[in-house]
């Protein structure tokens, strides 16, 4: 069982299923600030309505029939049975969203298994002879259609929404836990790693952000769990692919920025990524804001144009590192294992995580702030739920004294998080001038920039690097390594390309036991605790580093 935020993970996992009947709440646009609802099921007529509304309906297809009216089909008053982006889960009465890499020939048959309807950007009325609903972006479409189906569980809840480039599952995690033991467990969860929806029970996520009808879905199964809140991670790609269209968070947090994501499948320029991760300023009702950010001048204009309250937090590492905020943290003793946490100039207490690093005790000042932004009165107890938070693959420890190893597993996959990563490693370590090893690879086919970022902000910090494989999808490993390999300009740091995920941390290992009289610290990044390397768009299976090196080190 994984320790986890709140509680301890329970295995098998919850099971997260489309309910056989649809919520029944009013299916109008969520454009309001407003928490409200009405009894209404999702219909064709309501459905074409509400697009309407939004300005994304162009017509209503079936057969050579080209209408805005749905009451000139039969059963538009019908309620949909069930709402999917997936053709092999239409039954009856399902509507259907055909979004992304559709191909027509999907819909082959269909008709037999009862669509009563489908949502595109293009019309198939020659495959199928079920009403079309055809609009101009078929994600927004599913967003709005998809909260009114699960009837508008967003309203049932205070939902805080956290971006930025680094730390977002961390400040999801803390301020999970915080607001459990606010609540009693009433706090629900969608991270990066896991989903939660009844407080307690972790399941493995499978996107940073859920697509939109699986979010609403998920809301609504927090409802009946008799969950008050809801923490979720919100990506650039959730803006820039519409998976939050429409929904207001009651907190959104913006906690810094730099360059990442930048490829031809993610964002074109930084500015592209920056507009779409501060899209989170314009919806949301209070926003927590790292005074220290990038841009944090540019993202307060755009608050104060949307009149958003802004509350703010720093760390304040240093004296030079000290810009006045609303939540600050502050280290307590030189090795830097212990924060002060004030708001507002009043002393919340010494807090000592799990999580090791000064950047996980912004992290903290972050979860302080939204807790601060909701308007509640956190007890000393509840705040120091973040003490024991640990999450597997993140900043995760071993350490073998009889060979002088220390090994640390870790998600950093930029140059910011490398950097961050490596000042922890000289902040606890540096005085006994260890020989560190970084075990690194990269994504494939996207955010290519990484590649460069993650060599230079080690190359000159480091002993040895050996480059292996990460998710490289489609594109070979091989080339990936040779092409970081080559970013290497230090002729000091030594270079070693293994093609084999495992091999090459036992590799490290096995190198590090050989030489007991120095400090070893072996830094394994990228994957986490994840049990699987995505090749050619399929997740196949792999011990993971975290298991790795408990084997080796014990």
């Amino acid at each position: 069982m994984q320790a986890c935020a709140g509680g301890m993970a329970e295995h098998p996992a919850h099971a997260c299923t489309e309910p056989t009947q649809p919520s029944v709440y009013n299916e109008g646009g969520q454009t309001g600030n407003d928490k409200k609802g009405s009894l209404m099921a999702l219909t064709l007529a309501s459905a074409a309505h509400l697009l309407q509304e939004h300005h994304l309906l162009h017509e209503i297809i079936r057969g050579d029939r080209w209408t805005l009216n749905a009451g000139e089909f039969k059963g538009a008053n019908t309620a949909f049975s069930a709402v999917t982006y997936d053709t092999r889960k239409v039954d009856q009465g399902t509507l259907l969203f055909c979004k992304g890499a559709f191909r027509p020939e999907f819909l082959d048959g269909i008709d037999a298994r009862g669509l009563a309807a489908y949502v595109s950007e293009t019309e198939f009325h020659d495959r199928t002879a079920a009403p079309g609903l055809i609009v101009s972006d078929v994600r927004k479409a599913m967003s709005l259609l998809s909260a009114a189906f699960y009837g508008r569980p967003q309203e049932q809840l205070t939902v805080i929404g956290i971006t930025g480039t680094k730390g977002k599952t961390t400040t999801a995690y803390f301020t999970h836990a915080v607001l459990n033991a606010i609540s009693g467990g009433k706090a629900a969860l969608f991270s990066s790693v896991d989903n939660c929806v009844d407080g307690h029970t972790y399941v493995e996520s499978d996107l940073t952000t859920p697509e939109s009808l699986d979010a609403f879905r998920m809301m609504s199964e927090a409802v009946e769990h008799g969950m008050r809140y809801l923490v979720m991670e919100v990506s650039s790609q959730a803006y820039k692919v519409n998976r939050v269209y429409g929904l207001t968070f009651d907190v959104g947090a913006f906690l810094n920025i730099s360059p990442d994501h930048i490829s031809p499948i993610e964002h074109p320029t930084f500015e592209d990524y920056l507009w779409c991760k501060r899209q989170i300023v314009d919806n949301c009702r209070t926003l927590v804001l790292g005074v220290d950010a990038d841009h944090a001048d540019l993202i307060r204009q755009q608050a104060e144009r949307d009149n958003r309250k802004v509350i703010t937090f720093a760390l304040h590492d240093t004296a030079a590192h000290a810009t006045p905020a609303d939540v600050t943290a502050s280290p307590v003793d030189a090795g830097h294992t212990r924060y002060r946490i004030e708001t507002d100039g009043a002393d919340l207490g010494t807090f000592s995580l799990a999580l090791d690093g000064d950047f996980n005790y912004a992290n903290a000042a972050a979860a302080v702030a939204i807790i601060h932004a909701l308007g509640l009165n956190a007890s000393p107890q509840a705040l120091h739920a973040m003490e024991r938070v640990t999450i597997a693959g993140r900043m995760e420890r071993f350490e073998n004294p009889s060979t002088n190893t220390i090994a640390i597993v870790d998600y950093a996959h930029n140059g910011i998080s490398v950097t961050a990563l490596l000042d922890y490693v000289n902040e606890r370590f540096g005085e006994r001038h260890p020989n560190i090893t970084l075990i690194t690879g990269s994504a494939g086919n996207k955010a290519y920039d990484r590649r460069k970022e993650i060599v230079e902000a080690a190359q000159h910090r480091i002993s040895r690097f050996i480059f292996t494989e990460d998710d490289t999808n489609t594109e070979p490993t091989e080339d990936i390594c040779k092409q970081m390999a080559g970013y290497v300009t230090n002729p000091q740091v030594e270079s070693d390309i293994i093609l084999d995920r495992a091999q090459a941390i036992e590799d490290a290992a096995t190198a590090a036991k050989s030489h007991p009289e120095r400090l070893d610290v072996i830094l394994a990044i990228g994957k986490g605790n994840e049990r699987w390397i995505k090749r050619l768009n399929r997740h196949t299976p792999y011990e993971g580093d975290n298991a790795i090196l408990a084997r080796m080190l014990g």
